[in-house]
């Protein structure tokens, strides 16, 4: 029965109906259970109750009053003012509303109304009123007079009936959610029973309370958040035997001996780890971390050469061609040498080339194969896999990496990233995965110098890039991202590099975006690679992975549009060679957040601080993809605000899951339902069921 409560739709409720429920449903709000987890994003406290005499002069106050008269002027057409004489001992004062000549019906002398709003004391005592509510005999006020929720809403969903909705759900469905926290884990961190919480949160009666309330709902979210991902992870450990590689042979012998640069203290230690999980006989899951330029690939590649002297294929997959591309020219060189096949597979390949491939990776003629989502096609098979690595992680879903892995039999799982998240972070967004990270770059790479000029600049920018190409520099110009079209972006790119070549028109200038044929982009980017292009101009299609050593200059156009992320890593395409490198970055921006980074960008280029930065500024979501991470989303925490409380509920999780690792003891069996309910078609793939 109480299921049924909370299930109802919104168009069901008091005040609802079906006409006012598309308001609703356009905040994702359709049942009576979404409206009791509808959080309110802050609290304004009017309940701090002043006497006419006592208010001020421009103050936003709140106070009670009998009403004495009500009138209504129009002194103009379009404009009605309604004015309400109220009386609370100590004087009169007046409210005012305007353009709402229905409110004259709505107060009658006697009738006793709080109201909250700005006041003016030039013409007696007048509040120009923002909310009112009319006291009834044994009636609770929610608008005013109180501490009042303030929540998100849309057009057409006034901040008033938003509230009286919710507060009707409040009432009807609070009590019907069951508490699933085990009486042990509320009495040791004190938290308030669920349907208590959930009454504090959207209508405390002080400011103490929804903090506490908060703290409950916040725990809560965070320690499913934790028990879904740490049951996740138990799976993947306990999935039995894996691929069990051998001790290094006469392969790795030769890889290191060819390397024509000394691996640095940080590389050797993460292939430590990762070895040390290959020749286990559990599967490898785990997360390398790396700065831009910190050498991640070479480390994918010693795992790579690894699986193949084992006897095994390996398989690397990336998020765009370009990327996949230039992995498969990068570890070309590493491979040639050894003699081990590489084959790449994108979408763009002929029928023949694709079938060739498809041929020699099922008969195992093919050691390695690189490429994009057309990796995980049923139709790709390999004769023995037995290492998976995905690059960019953020960038693939969990079915997407899912899918790969079950291209074997529980082959080894290496993800990359280049975009650094704070070790707490990764280990709730990844906590399926074991961690390494490089946190050094290889000796004698220079500080990418960075400056932020605005357009008025723009002429200095030329002439300097100018002295660059003299000297015998490339350079990269990157096009203002236009969210919207692609197209656009396109269009924008075409236009830009009719721009430069009339200012430069006595070198070479190129042109690389995501609408161009593969072909058309590997023979541009092999044309950069060889110095015969002096300019690339480019969308974002070049923000990872592509490594042209010569390229000295990185201008960003419009550079505010884009994320602290994407900057850092526009930046990282450049300083891979012997000169000094620079980043211009050409912006003018009208927020504090456009500001923010451009600020962050000049003072540093150390990944990790420019990420923690970048969450403080835009949250968690979209640096670190968790949608697409495959975490479910989240109500109330944040996980900035909030690490604290993180950090207490993994330990809580982990200290569970010791007695009780599948959550199956009766105590446990409403917490079990409401983690899987948290992560429904989330983990489907990881077995939690």
């Amino acid at each position: 029965m109480a299921e049924d409560i909370l299930a109802r739709p919104v168009q069901y409720l008091k005040k609802v109906g079906p006409r006012r429920a598309r308001y609703f449903h356009k905040l994702g709000l359709y049942t009576l259970r979404d409206l009791l987890t509808h959080y309110p994003r802050r609290y304004e406290d009017r309940s701090n109750l002043k006497k006419a005499c006592q208010l001020k002069h421009g103050e936003v106050e709140t106070v009670q009053g009998r009403v004495v008269a009500v009138s209504e002027t129009q002194p103009r057409k379009n404009l009605s003012i309604t004015k309400v004489a109220f009386h609370d001992g100590s004087g009169i004062f007046y409210g005012v509303w305007f353009n709402q000549p229905y409110l004259k019906k709505t107060f009658t002398p006697g009738m006793e109304v709080i109201v909250t709003g700005k006041v003016d004391r030039r013409y007696g005592v007048q509040i120009n009123v923002s909310e009112y509510e009319i006291v009834e005999e044994d009636g609770e006020v929610i608008h005013t007079g109180r501490v009042v929720p303030i929540y998100s809403t849309t057009e057409g969903l006034s901040q008033r009936l938003l509230r009286s909705v919710i507060k009707n759900a409040v009432e009807e469905g609070a009590d019907a959610c069951r508490e699933f926290l085990p009486p042990g884990i509320l009495a040791t961190y004190r938290l308030m029973p669920l349907p208590q919480a959930l009454r504090a949160v959207h209508f405390p009666t002080t400011l103490e309370e929804a903090a506490e309330a908060r703290r409950r709902l916040v725990f809560e979210e965070l320690f499913l958040l934790q028990l879904g991902v740490q049951m996740a992870g138990r799976k993947i450990k306990e999935e039995g035997k894996g691929v069990q590689h051998r001790p290094d042979g006469p392969l790795m012998q030769r890889f290191r001996q060819y390397l024509p640069f000394t691996l640095t203290p940080a590389q050797e230690k993460v292939i430590a780890q990762i070895f040390r999980d290959m020749e286990s006989e559990k599967p490898m899951n785990r997360l390398l971390q790396g700065d831009v330029g910190s050498g991640k690939t070479v480390v994918a590649a010693a795992a790579l050469v690894k699986t193949v002297d084992s006897g095994y294929q390996g398989a690397m997959m990336a998020p765009t061609e370009i990327l996949a591309e230039q992995h498969y020219l990068t570890l070309q060189e590493f491979f040639w040498p050894l003699g081990i096949k590489v084959a790449l597979l994108t979408g763009s390949l002929s029928r023949r080339e694709k079938e060739n491939y498809l041929r020699g990776l099922k008969s195992g003629e093919y050691d390695i194969a690189i490429g994009t989502h057309a990796l995980i096609q049923d139709e790709v098979e390999f004769a023995r896999l037995g290492l998976v690595v995905i690059d960019e992680q953020h960038r693939f879903g969990v079915h997407q990496r899912a899918r790969l892995r079950n291209k074997g039999y529980n082959p080894d799982v290496l993800v990359m990233t280049a975009t650094p998240i704070p070790r707490t972070l990764a280990l709730t967004v990844y906590g399926d995965l074991d961690l390494s990270v490089i946190d050094q770059l290889p000796p004698g790479r220079k500080e990418v110098k960075t400056y932020w000029v605005t357009p008025a600049q723009r002429g200095k920018v030329y002439k300097f890039l100018r002295q660059q190409l003299e000297a015998g520099r490339q350079a990269y110009l990157v096009c203002p991202l236009i969210e919207e079209s692609e197209k656009l972006e396109v269009e924008a790119a075409t236009r830009k590099v009719k721009e430069v070549e009339a200012v430069f028109g006595d070198f070479r200038v190129g042109l690389l975006h995501g609408r161009m044929k593969a072909e058309e982009k590997e023979e541009i980017m092999r044309r950069f690679r060889a110095g015969e292009v002096d300019i690339l101009v480019a969308t974002t299609v070049i923000e990872v992975g592509v490594n042209v050593p010569n390229a000295t200059v990185m201008i960003i156009e419009d550079a505010d549009r884009f994320g602290l992320a994407q900057l850092h890593q526009l930046r990282g395409r450049v300083g891979r060679g012997e000169h000094q490198s620079y980043c211009i970055m050409i912006a003018d921006p009208k927020t504090d957040e456009g500001r923010a980074r451009m600020q962050v960008m000049t003072a540093t280029s150390n990944g990790f601080v420019i990420a923690e930065e970048d969450l403080k500024i835009r949250g968690p979501g979209e640096l670190m993809g968790t949608r697409q991470s495959g975490l479910p989303d989240l109500k109330i925490a944040d996980l900035i605000r909030d690490a604290g409380l993180l950090e207490t509920a993994k330990k809580a999780a982990e200290e569970l899951l010791e007695r009780d690792p599948e959550l199956s003891a009766p105590e446990h069996r409403l917490l079990r339902e409401a983690v899987l309910e948290k992560f429904k078609d989330r983990w489907d793939y990881l077995h939690i069921s």
